[in-house]
């Protein structure tokens, strides 16, 4: 009697993970050849991604991975920008400002060098007789002149007594003694202011001192301007320019400091 074997259970099947033509794949099977991607293996050019895979070329960043420049970081979220610090913030005002005091202080030592060394060219410009011979002075212009005696001594006060005439005496206003102390000490010359002489014609004089002969060897009378304004004009411009440079150094030492101390109070 024909008849067929029966087909043992299992017989003629595909082996385990296996695939039937036009069967279902099970879960980790490999898909069928139209698929674009293996459900378990790596991903196919062209297939869609899964989760977790590699993205196609198109893409500008990876799922999970590293992001790439110029690609999209986190769709909805704004960009993360670091910041950029500025560093701490200069201290006002800068050092470069402690020049000015410097600068007045060496005005002011410039002030009295130049003044000493106009001075000296002014004591050496009076017209002088010497002591006790006496002499002929030009005096070019009417006013008032002072009558310095200079000789060893004379700045410390150390002046013989002697009388002066001055001829013609209608050329001459008045003679009279010095009220106050003005002397110098400029090089060799040591002088003091003994007489004030006002002129009513200028020209020339003749000068002489009676009572002079105990007068050392080398002395003088000259005749010129109060050196007392000239030295007035020299000190008072220096101590000004020297007190400005002192005070305004230590002004802009405080202005920092308190400046410098509010900055690091502020963690800067």
């Amino acid at each position: 009697m024909d008849s067929q074997a029966d087909q043992p259970s299992g017989g003629g099947a595909d082996p385990p993970g296996g695939s039937q033509s036009g069967g279902d794949q099970p879960w980790g099977a490999t898909p069928p050849p139209d698929s674009g991607q293996q459900w378990g293996g790596p991903p196919q050019p062209g297939g869609d991604q899964p989760w977790g895979g590699t993205p196609p070329p198109e893409s500008g960043q990876p799922w999970g991975g590293t992001p790439q420049p110029g690609g999209d970081q986190y769709p909805g979220q704004p960009p993360i920008i670091a910041g950029t610090g500025t560093g701490p913030s200069r201290i006002r005002p800068g050092r470069i400002w402690y020049l000015v005091p410097v600068l007045l202080i060496l005005g002011g030592i410039a002030s009295v060098v130049f003044g000493f060394v106009s001075l000296s060219s002014t004591v050496d410009s009076f017209a002088r007789v010497p002591l006790p011979a006496g002499g002929t002075i030009t005096l070019n212009h009417s006013g008032g002149y002072v009558v310095y005696y200079e000789g060893p001594g004379a700045s410390s006060g150390q002046i013989p007594r002697f009388n002066v005439r001055i001829a013609p005496a209608a050329a001459i206003g008045s003679l009279r003694t010095y009220a106050g102390t003005v002397n110098y000490t400029i090089g060799t010359r040591q002088g003091r202011a003994v007489l004030t002489l006002q002129v009513v014609h200028p020209g020339k004089f003749l000068v002489e001192a009676s009572g002079a002969g105990a007068a050392p060897v080398g002395s003088d009378l000259a005749f010129g301007q109060s050196l007392g304004g000239a030295i007035v004009g020299i000190v008072l411009p220096t101590i000004g320019l020297i007190f400005l440079g002192v005070a305004s150094w230590i002004l802009l030492f405080v202005i920092r400091l308190t400046r410098t101390r509010r900055a690091r109070a502020q963690g800067y």
